[in-house]
């Protein structure tokens, strides 16, 4: 379970205690202030990540929210608040990555979808537990609550393994056999040459990071990530209430809000028996389209309040909850799987961070862009732009992502390491390749990037 939402705390700061926001410039950072603090967290993550470990920087995270919470249910001035807002953004950018790519390398290749998927449903539960409990409680007691569950998360992971992978790459194999062990890893081996295979270049040189087997499959992780913020989710579940009441909804804002999160609650749970069933891609195909048609229909209701009627019934509701059932199963949670899958063991840690500062960017400027959006084109127009960009996301996936389903971590790096001469190409696109889509991302090596691989600088002699 996650700590209370940043929907429930800002709605609890807006309406309970005045006092401590004197004006709405103020409001408007204390409200949006955690995603630009968790841009900050994210981008140290991938040091920590790298140097110390995948559960380290997990564990890491629960005394910075026991400090954060502690701040806001003992703050007296809005200057405390917002400190421990920024602390809570930044425990979130050290959590996020590290946690999807913690479990990722910890996951059997058969079942790793649906583990990928518990933070999703985890802060799903956080967000309606909130929503519940911030109708009930004083903010200061929902504040030392959230204090209280970091403390239990933090004795809950101490006692879980390392990433066996992570092990691997610091090469202590007696420890990687271990972890492994106890996870029950099938297929994981700390062979010399699976050790040694990815260590032909500095992981981290500029060279390094920029070979085509590691910039491609960023790209498909930031553009991803970039279509899950633009889909308008945050705006969502910053505004609910305030969106129901501008749509002259007859339906209580608080109850809708409470809907809407429960839906996407059971949503995310009910993707736990689809994720590693269908496939990453059809998933991610019928979520950005689902998303299109509630927030086209979002907007039609917005257009039409504007037009002054209001004879549309439980169009937002239904619109919301459309949206919110398309969200979870496909962009809510398979782009942070995909990025503990595609990206090199090697330079995970940094990729997988600097995604994760690119998405809380994002995530900032779609909720601070909000109510610009509303003034310049109109909420209707908003709502359509989200929906533009879902469509796009759509697009994206059916000729630019490959299919991940079933392959061990091993397997989905060679994916993407194919090579090829240009005499070759028309062989391979008619294999696997084009089944998986691969060949749309033309994952064709090239001589400098052979060069590269090899210590000395001269490609392999190939043996037929």
């Amino acid at each position: 379970m996650t700590p209370p939402s940043k929907a429930a705390i800002r709605q609890v700061l807006q309406y309970t205690i005045p006092e401590l926001l004197p004006d709405l410039h103020i409001e408007a950072w204390v409200s949006s202030v955690p995603p630009l603090g968790a841009f900050f967290g994210s981008l140290i993550t991938a040091v920590l990540m790298h140097r110390l470990g995948r559960k380290f920087s997990v564990l890491l995270a629960a005394p910075i929210w026991v400090v954060s919470w502690t701040f806001i249910a003992l703050a007296q001035r809005w200057e405390i608040i917002m400190i421990g807002r920024a602390l809570s953004g930044i425990a979130v950018g050290i959590t996020l990555p590290s946690a999807q790519i913690y479990v990722s390398e910890c996951s059997d290749p058969k079942i790793r979808g649906v583990l990928a998927s518990f933070p999703s449903i985890s802060m799903s539960l956080g967000i309606v537990f909130s929503y519940v409990i911030g109708s009930f409680l004083p903010w200061r007691q929902q504040a030392w609550f959230a204090c209280a569950v970091a403390v239990v998360q933090f004795f809950a992971i101490l006692y879980l393994p390392e990433s066996p992978v992570w092990l691997k790459s610091k090469k202590k194999i007696p420890e990687a056999d271990v972890s492994a062990e106890w996870l029950v890893l099938s297929g994981f081996t700390t062979t010399a040459d699976q050790v040694n295979q990815v260590k032909l270049y500095k992981s981290y040189s500029f060279r390094a990071l920029c070979r085509r087997t590691v910039l491609l499959p960023l790209a498909v992780g930031l553009t991803l990530l970039m279509i899950q913020q633009l889909s308008g989710i945050d705006a969502v579940i910053f505004f609910t209430v305030e969106i129901f009441r501008s749509a002259g909804s007859s339906i209580n804002g608080n109850i809708a809000t409470i809907i809407v999160g429960l839906v996407q609650l059971l949503s995310n749970f009910a993707s736990l028996f689809v994720v590693d069933r269908f496939g990453r891609k059809p998933l991610l195909i019928i979520s950005g389209a689902l998303m299109s048609i509630s927030m086209t229909s979002m907007g039609f209701a917005f257009n039409l309040t504007d037009s002054g009627n209001h004879n549309y019934g439980f169009l937002p509701l239904m619109s919301l909850i459309v949206f919110m059932i398309g969200f979870s199963v496909g962009f809510g949670c398979i782009p942070f799987l995909l990025m503990g899958e595609i990206f090199p063991t090697k330079q995970r840690s940094i990729l997988s961070s600097f995604a994760g500062s690119f998405n809380l960017l994002i995530m900032f400027l779609v909720i601070f862009t909000y109510h610009p959006l509303q003034r310049a084109i109109t909420t209707a127009g908003t709502f359509w732009a989200y929906a533009v960009m879902c469509i796009c996301g759509v697009l994206f996936v059916i000729f630019l992502v490959p299919e991940t389903k079933g392959r061990d971590l091993e397997s989905i790096t060679q994916l993407f390491e194919k090579k090829t001469h240009s005499r070759k190409v028309s062989a391979i696109s008619s294999g696997t390749d084009n089944k998986h889509g691969v060949d749309n991302l033309a994952v064709v090596i090239t001589t400098s990037d052979v060069n590269l691989a090899h210590p000395d600088g001269v490609p392999p002699v190939s043996k037929t």
